[in-house]
């Protein structure tokens, strides 16, 4: 069976301070991030992992490959897993505050201008019911960026779509250091984007 870890952070709990507290930082890997990965496994050995090796992203991209009984803890575990692998990647301490290159380009086609795509992405995330995702993801299909929203643990890829940057608006992400005020987390959440990786990561795809 394959067996999923609790990925390492490439970087130090305190080292996002001041915009993402360490404190938050801590339990929302060792915690959080730690239930998704164990609850991965589970789901995956109730249903005969061993004969599904495939990485979580692909299995995400068709659940329906699954049996049904396993499809919903398999798409919240999964989920949960694979959005919060990304999210930590794409955060730095190092961040240069604009993401330049093709990416820039795109946003300047699809959304004006970065400073107005930033925009959009806050109001989107700002938005969302409950708890959830907010997604600047890759449209194979159009060939084009776009902002989503996701519920809960659900990702991009059962929606066949790339995921490249993901804001995580649950409460447990923010709620140490911001309470209730969601708009101040999304602000001080532009501040450690890793615009190398996700630029990087959209390069690949445009290649």
């Amino acid at each position: 069976m394959v067996q999923y870890e609790l990925p390492k952070l490439p970087y130090k709990y305190d080292e996002l301070e001041p915009f993402i507290d360490t404190q938050t930082m801590k339990i929302h890997h060792t915690k959080h991030h730690q239930a998704y990965t164990d609850g991965l496994n589970k789901s995956l050995e109730s249903i005969g992992g061993a004969s599904h090796p495939q990485y979580i992203s692909s299995i995400l991209s068709d659940l329906k490959s699954i049996p049904e009984s396993g499809r919903g803890d398999i798409n919240f575990f999964g989920g949960g897993y694979e959005n919060h692998k990304l999210f930590w990647d794409t955060m730095t301490p190092n961040s240069d505050g604009t993401p330049g290159g093709k990416l820039e380009d795109a946003m300047d086609v699809y959304y004006g201008n970065f400073e107005n795509f930033k925009k959009v992405f806050s109001e989107q995330a700002i938005s969302i019911k409950g708890s959830g995702w907010c997604w600047l993801v890759f449209n194979s299909t159009f060939n084009k960026i776009e902002i989503i929203l996701t519920s809960n643990q659900d990702s991009p890829w059962t929606l066949q779509k790339h995921p490249l940057l993901g804001l995580d608006v649950w409460e447990h992400a923010y709620y140490l250091k911001h309470q209730n005020k969601r708009l101040d987390y999304v602000e001080s959440w532009w501040n450690v984007v890793n615009w190398d990786y996700v630029g990087n990561r959209f390069s690949e795809l445009t290649d």
